[in-house]
């Protein structure tokens, strides 16, 4: 990991000076050009010329400043190290993409020039940002828990896939969701055990079988959400799975509408690909188990992936079903939905310029993040602005680090 220095400059430069004579041009006397006389614009003409001051119209630009710095600044001391892309998702998610991006970038570019952010260049070339012991007193001095994340940022080699589930986290919480990370969801987990170290450190529990052997593995998702009807559980995939992985990957489905220990069932499995080759195995290990939960013979509590699209899957699970004369029957129903999606890794490469050519589709204005509703579930909510009147309060003053909590 190397340093960066800030690339704002500390002071602005000078203005350029007129050449040397130039002032002294003759102009063999001719006459100067008078400019032509205008008349006033109407009143609804120069009304309509005005730009639009959008949030500074409610708020002053420094508070507004300061609540950006203060919500962006709480995010590097809650997940140690972020990204450009974090601070839109996490201030400006309600924007067009560019717009969002832009603003964070003014944004992270004024806390490095304050120094209370570090910039770093990973080995793969990500610019990534940790909090400095600057940043951590301004946070103090707001009343706000802070350390600073420098010196372990410094230690990072290739966070690609840590950041990549902190950003889907923050895709859930913007779209209102109640989200943990990876490393969030273990303090829940360990807060809920206390001395007991019999329950699982883990949402779900996976035997497996070896010669000789019987292993129980505790299966914890990279980044999970908790909505209404139960739990969204994701996976990011940056290299192809193994036969230990599929197979956790296969026990992970075979799972949904099962009860997690966080007390709400799963109802989802989002996996995240980075790469097409990577995508196509998991489709094929998704489809090989389709293929085998067919042939199982009907019985309660029997799980049978079906395809619906090429990407996405349901989850039947056979139920007992008492009928008006007493009887019982077995019906299948649908116990949740299986998705299989691209990490949108050319957000973070798309350039104000147009350099590079990368899309925008797949932010907050599509149906993508932090995954593709299928049809029959409502359709997702625009995210909500940093000065929403709902929470505005919240949002300025201070937000904690502790993970959301969660309701059995």
């Amino acid at each position: 990991m190397t340093t960066h220095p800030d690339d704002t400059p500390d002071s602005t430069p000078e203005p350029a000076t007129t050449a040397t004579g130039a002032e002294m041009q003759c102009t063999h006397g001719r006459a100067a050009p008078v400019p032509e006389m205008q008349e006033p614009l109407p009143a609804t003409a120069e009304a309509s010329r005005k730009v639009p001051r959008g949030l500074t119209a409610r708020i002053g630009t420094w508070p507004l400043q300061e609540a950006i710095w203060l919500r962006s600044l709480t995010l590097a001391t809650r997940f140690r190290v972020i990204r450009t892309i974090d601070v839109a998702v996490r201030c400006f998610a309600e924007r067009p993409f560019k717009a969002a991006l832009s603003a964070a970038q003014r944004a992270v570019r004024g806390m490095c020039k304050a120094r209370l952010l570090a910039r770093y260049r990973t080995s793969r070339f990500m610019t990534v940002y940790g909090i400095t012991e600057r940043g951590a007193a301004w946070l103090e001095e707001r009343d706000v828990d802070a350390a600073a994340s420098v010196r372990r940022v410094t230690d990072m080699t290739n966070p690609e896939h840590r950041l990549w589930a902190q950003f889907l986290t923050l895709c859930s919480e913007a779209r209102g969701l109640a989200a943990m990370a990876e490393q969030e969801l273990l303090q829940v987990l360990s807060t809920r055990l206390g001395s007991d170290g019999s329950v699982a450190q883990g949402l779900l529990q996976a035997a497996t079988k070896s010669p000789g052997k019987r292993r129980v593995l505790n299966l914890r998702p990279d980044a999970v959400a908790i909505e209404s009807d139960g739990v969204t559980w994701f996976e990011v995939d940056r290299s192809a799975r193994g036969s230990d992985r599929a197979a956790s990957l296969k026990f992970l489905v075979l799972s949904v509408g099962a009860a997690t220990t966080l007390g709400p069932v799963l109802r989802r499995v989002v996996v995240y690909t980075r790469t097409e080759r990577i995508k196509n195995r998991v489709l094929a290990t998704l489809a090989s188990l389709a293929a085998e939960t067919t042939r199982h013979s009907l019985a309660e509590g029997r799980r049978r992936l079906v395809l619906t699209e090429g990407q996405r899957f349901e989850v039947w699970l056979t139920v007992e079903e008492r009928m008006k004369d007493g009887r019982l029957r077995l019906v299948d129903v649908v116990a949740g939905h299986v998705m299989v999606q691209e990490l949108p890794i050319w957000l973070p490469r798309v350039r104000m310029d147009g350099r590079g050519g990368f899309s925008t589709q797949g932010w907050f204005t599509d149906n993508y993040l932090p995954y593709r509703r299928p049809p029959g579930m409502t359709p997702w909510p625009h995210p909500i602005g940093l000065l929403h009147p709902v929470d505005s309060a919240t949002r300025i003053h201070g937000e904690s680090r502790d993970p959301p909590a969660v309701k059995k």
